[in-house]
């Protein structure tokens, strides 16, 4: 049996830093302050021991597959939880969400133009120029996270010869949380400072800060769907995750033989597993209702291993981290991530700032979005509104589907086989999304506004 551990001892490994994050967060005042969740912070732990040799034995690549697993299932559980929401506040939720969206997918372009830009700047001065796409696949670190990043990085590594592409994306995608709450933070205590967020909420407690809840302050989380003597309820919803991936494996088994050998192949290859994984969730979820099935599914206990699949990938994207290319390419590395920050930060709070109502929630929420994950753009916002008493959160639900319909040409479409389209018809495309990206915030956002001050007057 001793060969069937190594793999269950990454786990541990991986699992046992979070607690240690925990700790850590707990009883340090800097991370309190700072509101370094404990996956990030176990994740920089577990990368200077794999880097100094100091992690029993574990190495960089032993945790890869954990940051593409854990990621695909952070959105299919997302994407099983109820999206219901009370009909009173369904257009607001719809048109927030829609802003959110377009913020967004105006990101995704605007940071791999950034990300190519800057190579190429590199290039001028470097002995041995780098390949554009290890600067055009910062966006899927960012925007995506270290799963979509290292996909497409082995597709591109694999399909056309991009070295080091796997390697680059999960280093963006680490850096990315890292500038979500280097620079969100800091800007989210700007807001409260200047008092321009909408007062929903704002107040850190001592729990929030410590990140551990104590005595009767604790709330409960979660409700039984099955009986105990027959299987338990967390079992249960793992088990609904379990048969959307077999069914999502099988459909790409079976449409496999139909697109080998064409363009296709790579859209349909297990690289987008978390794509077609998505799809098939939305669709399980959406039988479920129409069957008045989904009162089987606990939407809280969803939510807990929605975040549970989000701690675990992004400490295991830290941990997957190759600190020896790291080294060798700091620079054009650094260069990269700093500019598109940079960007990312200029649009979203820029155009968070300018509307009136909910601007600075809006526009942390959806930088975190853009600089890891729902998860870092929801915790973003719990600084701002503590109770998620806005109407943000809600967005959110309609923002994870929106993305899909609003990105699909580049993300389904262009990202796969971006290496063999030519450069200058990717920015092209690039370009033209982001234009029309940026009328359409400005004009929705002017609806919204006025919208809220047609509802002020009302009243």
């Amino acid at each position: 049996m001793a060969q069937t551990f190594p793999g269950i001892l990454s786990f541990a490994f991986l699992a046992a830093l979070l607690v240690f994050g925990t700790i850590i967060r707990a009883n340090l005042r800097f991370f309190q302050t700072n509101l370094v969740p404990a996956s990030l912070i176990g994740g920089t732990l577990g990368f200077g021991l794999v880097a100094l040799d100091w992690a029993m034995g574990f190495k960089a690549a032993d945790f890869t597959a954990f940051a593409f697993h854990f990621f695909t299932l952070s959105f299919m559980s997302l994407v099983l939880t109820s999206r219901t929401q009370p009909i009173g506040g369904q257009q607001p939720v719809a048109l927030g969400g829609l802003w959110l969206s377009l913020i967004w997918v105006t990101c995704l372009v605007l940071q791999a133009l950034v990300g190519l830009a800057a190579i190429s700047a590199y290039n001028t001065m470097a002995s041995e120029p780098l390949s554009g796409f290890l600067g055009l696949i910062a966006t899927h670190g960012f925007t995506q996270g270290p799963g979509q990043a290292l996909a497409l990085g082995d597709l591109w590594t694999t399909q056309y010869n991009i070295q080091h592409a796997v390697d680059f994306g999960l280093i963006y995608a680490s850096l990315g949380f890292v500038a979500a709450f280097v620079v969100g933070v800091p800007m989210a205590r700007w807001i409260l400072k200047k008092n321009l967020h909408s007062g929903t909420g704002g107040s850190l407690d001592q729990d929030f800060e410590r990140g551990l809840y104590t005595g009767p302050a604790a709330p409960t989380s979660g409700k039984l769907i099955t009986h105990s003597a027959n299987i338990d309820s967390f079992a249960f919803h793992i088990g609904l995750l379990g048969c959307a991936y077999l069914i999502t494996d099988q459909y790409l088994q079976f449409v496999h033989p139909f697109v080998a050998g064409t363009h296709l192949e790579n859209i349909f290859s297990y690289n987008l597993f978390f794509f077609h994984g998505l799809m098939i969730c939305v669709g399980l979820r959406a039988l479920l209702d129409r069957f008045n099935l989904g009162q089987f599914v606990d939407d809280e206990t969803q939510k807990r291993i929605t975040g549970s699949s989000v701690d675990l990938m992004v400490t295991a994207s830290l941990l997957s981290i190759n600190f020896a290319l790291l080294t060798e390419f700091w620079q054009p590395i650094l260069l990269v991530a700093s500019l598109v920050t940079l960007v990312t930060a200029a649009l979203c709070f820029t155009a968070g700032l300018r509307l009136k109502t909910l601007g600075a929630e809006r526009g942390l929420t959806i930088f975190g979005c853009c600089c890891g994950s729902t998860g870092s753009g929801i915790l973003l916002l719990r600084i701002l509104d503590p109770s998620l008493a806005s109407s943000v959160a809600k967005e959110l639900a309609f923002f994870n589907i929106a993305i899909l319909f609003l990105s699909f040409h580049v993300l389904a479409v262009m990202a796969p086989i971006l290496p063999s389209i030519p450069v200058f018809w990717i920015i092209l495309i690039y370009l033209a999304t982001a234009g029309l990206g940026l009328i359409m915030v400005r004009l929705l956002g002017s609806k919204m506004s006025r919208d809220f001050s047609q509802r002020l007057e009302s009243k």
